[in-house]
């Protein structure tokens, strides 16, 4: 492909996975939205250290979110999301205090499932741009209606393996800094209530503001280049 600027009528590959990331991640609202609830259990658990009390608060901050979302009518995928991540983070938690933990160890284990999505996450998008067939592609192929056509164009391939490679950068350095901290207030090596404040404020700044820089390193990347949609028939 040798055109640098198609005309207007031709949609680029930039322009579908910008408004497909847009949709993915729910935009600037959709990742405060799944960031308050953290924000709030981490705040409560840190001035109370009463652990049900800042469960139970950052339930009904997420139920809150739900129910303005279900007034406006407006899509409620990511409140539900982050209702869904703090049920998970409960039943570690639960697990947890039947096995005997201390409320200590029960706050750590609220932050475990995270650190275990991130790396799972991690280990799947970078597989996937290990054998060439980059996630971001996926979202091309379900604009042009054919799942693989954008693979027989090595441009394309390209971009998209970029893209990949940065999703992937924010989940790998959560688990490379978040891991050791948990492992450490597990161990006994750190003191269990440090880990708990070190976590709780790395999971908010290692949250939707590192998604954000993401974001916005990809859009700047989106922006500086045109690469023509074309059906699949044209590709063949």
């Amino acid at each position: 492909m040798t055109e640098s600027h198609p005309p207007a009528s031709v949609e680029t590959v930039e322009e579908v996975v910008r408004r497909q990331l847009s949709q993915a991640l729910g935009g600037r609202r959709g990742m405060i939205e799944a960031a308050v609830p953290t924000i709030v259990f981490t705040v409560l658990w840190l001035t109370t250290r009463e652990l049900q009390l800042a469960l139970s608060v950052s339930v009904g901050a997420a139920l809150v979110l739900l129910a303005v979302r279900l007034v406006q009518r407006s899509s409620i995928q990511f409140v539900v999301n982050a209702l869904v991540g703090i049920g998970i983070g409960w039943f570690f938690v639960q697990r947890s205090a039947a096995a005997g933990g201390s409320a200590d160890d029960q706050a750590l284990a609220y932050f475990l499932p995270g650190i275990l999505y991130n790396s799972a996450y991690t280990v799947v998008l970078a597989f996937t741009c290990l054998i060439g067939w980059p996630m971001v592609g996926f979202m091309v192929g379900s604009v042009t209606g054919d799942a693989t056509a954008w693979h027989r164009d090595k441009q394309v391939v390209r971009l998209c393996s970029l893209l990949t490679w940065m999703l992937v950068l924010p989940c790998l350095l959560r688990v490379l800094v978040q891991a050791p901290v948990w492992l450490a207030g597990s161990s006994g090596s750190m003191d269990a209530d440090t880990a708990v404040a070190v976590l709780g404020i790395m999971k908010i700044a290692l949250g939707w503001p590192l998604q954000l820089a993401a974001l916005g390193a990809m859009v700047w990347l989106l922006a500086r280049n045109h690469t023509p949609m074309e059906p699949a028939a044209a590709q063949e």
